[in-house]
């Protein structure tokens, strides 16, 4: 990743709908949420939930996928992977111990043991 697509990337969380959108998405993963369904749950009109679900997936932060008649979005884990590795990548000047903490505040959400609710 490059700083111009890290931007990119951060600029389509910057926005609240976006970013409740993509939380819903990350809590709902691998099952993932239809269309309809986000914009009902966050109280959004749906064509306004489709501008901001192609914002989301330019920056490579949700992949859609067809079910029948349902469109069915997903989190991409992987951009979320890519964005966090860039921030961190060089985190405290390549001091480890540093970054120690922060590396350890992120495991316990990620462990196979934890359910996300």
């Amino acid at each position: 990743m490059d700083n111009t697509t890290a931007i990119a990337t951060l600029g389509a969380l910057a926005q609240t709908t976006r970013l409740e959108t993509f939380k819903l998405l990350v809590r709902n993963e691998p099952d993932g949420v239809p269309a309809g369904e986000l914009a009902r749950l966050l109280g959004v009109p749906q064509n306004t939930m489709s501008a901001h679900l192609a914002t989301l997936s330019r920056a490579g932060l949700v992949r859609s996928e067809r079910q029948s008649r349902s469109i069915i979005y997903r989190a991409d884990l992987g951009g979320l992977r890519e964005l966090t590795l860039f921030l961190l990548k060089d985190c405290c000047g390549g001091a480890a111990e540093l970054c120690a903490p922060l590396i350890a505040e992120l495991q316990p959400c990620c462990g196979p043991e934890v359910k996300l609710s």
